[in-house]
C-alpha cells in the first residue's frame, strides 16, 4: 500500500513539474555595444513583471552580464515583462517584451550618451541674444 501511495505521488509531481515548465521561460541576455557589437560585462539586467493594465507589478530580478555580455534567467513566467539595462557610461535601457515561448534569447544594444540639446548654446540665457559689450 506505501508503494502505490509512493507511485501516485510521484505521478502527480511528474504531472505538475510538465505543466510548470509551460508557463515559464528560460530567457538568455546578450548585451553588447551598439557602435562595434563588442559584448559589455558587468551590466545590470532588471526584469519586472507586468501587471494585465500594463503597470509595473511588485518585485523584480537583477541579473549581471557576464565576461561574454551574457546573462540567462530560468523560471520568467510567461506574459509581458519590463527588461532595464543600466551601466555607467551608456544610456539606460527599457523595453517590455512579450514572454510567450520556452526559451527566448534577447539581444540588447547599448548606446553612448548623446550631446543634449541646448536652446541657450554660445547666447545669453536672459533674451536669446548674444551678450553686447558695455562702453568703457
Amino acid at each position: 500500500m506505501k508503494r502505490l501511495a509512493l507511485i501516485i505521488t510521484f505521478a502527480l509531481f511528474c504531472v505538475l513539474a510538465l505543466h510548470a515548465e509551460d508557463n515559464f521561460a528560460i530567457l538568455n541576455f546578450l548585451v553588447v555595444k551598439a557602435d562595434n557589437g563588442k559584448p559589455i560585462r558587468n551590466a545590470a539586467i532588471v526584469l519586472h513583471p507586468l501587471r494585465k493594465d500594463g503597470k509595473q507589478g511588485y518585485g523584480g530580478y537583477e541579473l549581471k552580464t557576464d565576461l561574454e555580455g551574457k546573462a540567462s534567467f530560468a523560471g520568467a513566467p510567461f506574459g509581458k515583462l519590463r527588461v532595464q539595462v543600466l551601466l555607467r557610461g551608456f544610456q539606460t535601457y527599457g523595453e517590455d517584451f512579450d514572454i510567450n515561448q520556452p526559451t527566448q534569447q534577447i539581444t540588447i544594444k547599448l548606446k553612448r550618451p548623446q550631446a543634449q540639446y541646448s536652446i541657450y548654446d554660445g547666447k545669453s540665457k536672459s533674451d536669446g541674444k548674444k551678450p553686447e559689450e558695455k562702453p568703457k
